[in-house]
């Protein structure tokens, strides 16, 4: 059976992890890159001048442009205990598709975003199918690759509210939607967030006009519909894996959202299909 090429292709990928100096500069990339800061910093040459960068910026690099990395001891300003360290995640790729995605608008070589097991999911599952010597498929890291892209552009669409109250808001929202399923309490959004728990209630209301808890709820019956509909688990499971207490509870709210139980919303979405 003959196969199409991708319309993305990763050329290369990987995790670097450095602690002595490092210096890394060309005056064409040739390819498209991109570069997530996970811990310590380093300089990068953005908008033609180098700038420090942290963990949480992920950089972005068309082929055509200059490209220049530094890594460097902590100045005497700085803690003596802060050792020299500098981790990242980089993917070199390009495409017919990435193309058409790169053209589509103008982004900033420098976009400071929370590092969420999400976004590091991604980069890890690229790297992952890069190195795989068995079986290897470069369909999976060309979806993979796109996801990445589009999710990029979803990050940059809340850039505009990436500073001060409201970005912390979006933090608080993006906790919630990847802990929805576990039982957490505020306490442990504040602690993600570094902040009160009455601040962290407080932002996110006057963010979103409705509680923690009340889009937590929203979250969890979304996740419960989804898995009534598509997977085979008793609803005692969905309510458990939702997120929810016990079932009571989940079958009163769901009941209160949707007109109807879970088990005659399972039934009548079973009818339709």
């Amino acid at each position: 059976m003959q196969t199409t090429e991708p319309s993305c292709q990763v050329f290369t990928a990987g995790f670097s992890f450095h602690r002595s100096p490092f210096h890394q500069r060309t005056d064409r990339l040739g390819s498209y890159l991109f570069r997530l800061q996970t811990e310590g910093t380093s300089e990068a040459l953005i908008d033609g001048r180098i700038q420090r960068i942290e963990a949480g910026d992920l950089l972005l690099y068309g082929p055509a442009e200059a490209y220049e990395l530094k890594i460097f001891p902590p100045s005497r300003s700085e803690s003596d205990e802060r050792p020299m360290e500098s981790g990242d995640y980089h993917i070199f790729f390009g495409g017919a598709w990435i193309d058409r995605w790169w053209n589509e608008r103008r982004r900033p070589t420098k976009l400071s975003i929370p590092l969420s097991e999400g976004l590091l999911g991604l980069f890890r599952q690229i790297v992952i199918e890069q190195r795989r010597i068995s079986n290897p498929d470069p369909r999976i890291s060309d979806y993979y690759l796109r996801i990445l892209c589009l999710e990029t552009d979803r990050l940059l669409s809340e850039q505009p509210i990436s500073s001060g109250k409201t970005f912390l808001a979006h933090r608080i929202k993006q906790y919630i939607e990847e802990n929805a399923s576990s039982l957490f309490k505020l306490e442990d959004v504040a602690a993600y967030v570094d902040t009160s728990v009455s601040r962290c209630v407080h932002l996110f209301k006057e963010t979103f006009d409705m509680s923690i808890m009340q889009y937590a709820l929203e979250v969890r019956l979304d996740m419960a519909k989804e898995r009534i509909v598509f997977s085979p688990m008793p609803l005692e499971q969905v309510a458990e894996t939702s997120g929810f207490a016990n079932y009571t509870y989940f079958h009163r709210v769901f009941r209160s959202k949707f007109g109807m139980s879970p088990k005659e919303f399972r039934h009548t979405r079973q009818e339709k299909m």
